[in-house]
Formats: structure tokens, sequence, C-alpha cells
């Protein structure tokens, strides 16, 4: 597990953690006053909004903000050099992955940025390429907002509300380390409690 009580602010996103992110407007919200910013690339834009898959009503909202999103700015997408294309064919011959996450784990290595995914095989593949404190996720991101009082116990709460009502569900991972920044929250307030207690130096 990720330490909760450190996030990386500049991230690329792939298909599923920019669905999830979108999929509640307070950790969206919370994360861009946090100046937690998430990029992505062309080949998640097009999975995201062109490509077809199984219908499902909630993805018509979602990527209504996503479109949104890239319009004002707070979303940006970029494209993939010929050289970034030849090492996500190299990748895609060893992983089961989409483009999109293949893309993000290039382009986050390309650009010293975070990798955000959601997907467990992305990330089992991006600890070969990438340091393991630059792959990040959704609920590592919700964790840190928590631990840094970013978020309070009832907006964790509408967090996963928010996120339920458009078909995005992280739990039991999300509730790892949701109690994992429990702790690590108490634990820092009693150090602070105990800090103020001490008698001053002379």
């Amino acid at each position: 597990m990720n330490d909760i009580s450190q996030f990386r602010l500049l991230n690329v996103g792939d298909t599923c953690s920019l669905w999830n992110l979108l999929a509640s407007p307070l950790l969206y919200v919370t994360a861009r006053a946090a100046s937690i910013k998430v990029c992505c690339t062309n080949f998640v834009v097009y999975e995201c909004l062109h490509k077809r898959s199984r219908h499902w009503p909630e993805r018509l909202e979602l990527q209504r903000r996503l479109k949104n999103s890239l319009a004002d700015g707070s979303i940006t997408a970029y494209p993939i050099e010929l050289e970034d294309l030849q090492q996500v064919d190299v990748l895609r011959n060893r992983k089961k992955l989409s483009i999109g996450e293949l893309s993000v784990l290039v382009f986050a290595g390309k650009t010293q940025q975070a990798m955000l995914t959601d997907d467990k095989g992305a990330q089992k593949l991006a600890l070969t390429h990438l340091a393991a404190d630059a792959i990040q996720s959704t609920p590592h991101m919700i964790a840190w907002l928590y631990f840094s009082s970013l978020l309070a116990d009832a907006d964790v709460a509408q967090v996963k509300a928010e996120l339920r009502g458009l078909a995005r569900n992280l739990d039991p991972h999300f509730d790892n380390f949701y109690h994992e920044a429990q702790q690590c929250r108490a634990v820092a307030a009693h150090g602070t409690r105990l800090q103020s207690l001490q008698p001053p130096r002379e």
C-alpha cells in the first residue's frame, strides 16, 4: 500500500481513474483545490469518448463531465510521439492492457509524472518501469486528502455515495486506504497533543 501521508500532485490518469475522479464532484473540486493535477493521453480520450463498449447509462454523464473538463483546461490530453508508440507496442505484447493504460504508463515515465490508475494489472506492470511512489490510485488520493484534513469523515461518505451513484465502486480497496488514513491521522494528532504538553525549554 502507498504511503497515505504522501501524494504526488502531477498525475497522468487512465480511463478508469478519470471516471472515478469525475464521478464525484466533491472529490474533483477538493483535488483541484489541493493543487492535484491530472492529465491524460489522446488514447485515453478516445477510450472514454469514442471507443465502443458495453452500454451503461452513467457513461453518458461521465462523458459530459470529461468533455467539460477538457474544454475548460482542467484536464489536458497530450498526444503520443512515434517513439512512444513503439514502446507502447512492446509493452502491449507483454501484457493484456488497453492502449490507453499503456500510453499513460509510457507518458508518465517520459514526463516524470505519477501514473494514476485503479487497474491492478496496470499497477503491477508499472512497477517494472516506474518508482513505487510514482504509481498512485484514486483511493490513495482520497486517503491523502483525508489525512491532510482536506476531507472530513462526512465528506468521505459523500464521495463514496457519489461514486456509487454513477456505478463506480472502489470498495473494499478504498476501505483499506481509508482505515490506514484514519489511524495515521489519529497518530499525528496524538503526537501534536503530546508536543503541546511538553514544558518549554529554558
